[in-house]
Formats: structure tokens, sequence, C-alpha cells
């Protein structure tokens, strides 16, 4: 009679990291293929791309209501422990502040399955650019002429929320109604929402510093000096 012996194969740390590796990445695949949809204001972390990497994306609550841009903040993948902030801390994810994500950009809710894709599970850096300006607003006051010359009498920001924007912008028109083409002779006076220009900063008016309609008069006034 013949007998088969046969032996156990025995795997090292290192076979069966690589095959826990190769697992986690057939899953995460797996889930992009099959997304978890994400709808505005459902107030869940998404998955966003960055590069060819994909990332946790945790939206800013009263600004993720928008269908077409909404405010972010990149996050560790296994954000909520003391160990991921270090990491995250080393690579850059934290201290990016808010940033403007166009909703196109989101793959759908985030998943842990996606881990594997992120620049964390490589050890890599974020990079400098991700793809999203910082998720700032401001509010402009402009006195438009008929001839269409205008210029701007008064620059509001930075707002950290746009409902925060948006809701002085509209104060302001409360307080010009009656009176948009009698404050500047000859122009008509708007204001409206905008993004906050970084670039410009010492434009702008701290929009906490007083009521606004008082700034705005501030403002008028100091054109007629």
């Amino acid at each position: 009679m013949i007998r088969h012996l046969f032996r156990r194969c025995s795997h090292t740390p290192e076979d069966q990291a690589a095959v826990g590796a190769f697992r986690a990445h057939q899953a995460a695949t797996a889930a992009l293929r099959s997304p978890q949809p994400w709808t505005p204001g459902a107030c869940r972390d998404v998955a966003v791309r960055v590069g060819p990497f994909v990332e946790r994306a945790h939206p800013r609550p009263g600004d993720d209501c928008d269908p077409e841009v909404i405010a972010v903040s990149l996050g560790h993948p296994d954000t909520g422990t003391a160990a991921a902030y270090l990491h995250g801390h080393q690579l850059g994810y934290i201290g990016r502040g808010w940033l403007r994500c166009e909703t196109t950009a989101i793959l759908g809710t985030w998943q842990p399955a996606y881990a594997p894709l992120t620049h964390a599970a490589a050890d890599l850096a974020l990079p400098g650019e991700v793809g999203m300006e910082q998720a700032h607003y401001a509010v402009t006051v402009e006195a438009c002429k008929t001839d269409g010359n205008g210029h701007t009498l008064l620059r509001l920001g930075p707002y950290m929320q746009t409902q925060h924007a948006s809701r002085d912008a509209a104060r302001l028109i409360t307080a010009l109604s009656g009176r948009e083409t009698t404050l500047v002779p000859g122009a008509w006076i708007s204001a409206w929402t905008t993004e906050f220009d970084v670039n410009a900063h010492k434009r702008y008016i701290d929009p906490y510093m007083g009521d606004v309609p008082d700034l705005l008069d501030d403002a008028i006034a100091g054109t007629r000096a």
C-alpha cells in the first residue's frame, strides 16, 4: 500500500501580511465598483478622489446641502483614534482646514473598505495641492453705473459658512431697499455672496467687527469724504 504524506504549508508573518494586504485591496476595488450612494445633507463622511488615491472627507455641518459644491475636511481613514491623529498629522491630513469639494468628485459614502486606497495606507504624505480650494466665503457690495462701470464699496469676509455670508448679504439688501440708487449718485448698489480671495485678504473687513449695515454706511461715507 502506497501512503501519500502531505505536509502542511507554513506561512511566515510576511506572507500572511502580503495575503492580508491583497485581500484588503480586492475588497477596496469591489467597494469602488459598488459605492454606497451619498446625498447632500446626509451628514455622513464621503469618499473623494485625490489624484490616484481615495480619501476620507468629513462634510462641514450646514455646508453639505448644496448639490454642486460642499465644504469638507480631509481625514485619516481611521479617524477617531489617537494613533490615527498622530499618523494623520505626520502625513499632512491635519491643519488643512475646510475645502471646497465639487460633488462630482464624490465617489459615494465613505466605507472602511476604501482605507487601503488612501495615502495613509501607503504611508505617503498628502500632496500640497489636493484639487480643492479653501472653503471661505465673502460678501461683496458694488456700486454700478448705467454705463456698466462700477467700483466695490465693501468686501466682507472671510465667512466660514456660506449660510452666514448669505444671511449678511440678505441683511444688506434689506438695508439698501429703496436707497439703491440714491446712496451713490448715478449708481445702483447691490450685494451678493462670493468666494473669499485669500490673496486679497487685506481688502476685506471682518464681518464680526460690527453690525453689517453700519459697516456699509461707513464704507459709503468713506467714498464721500
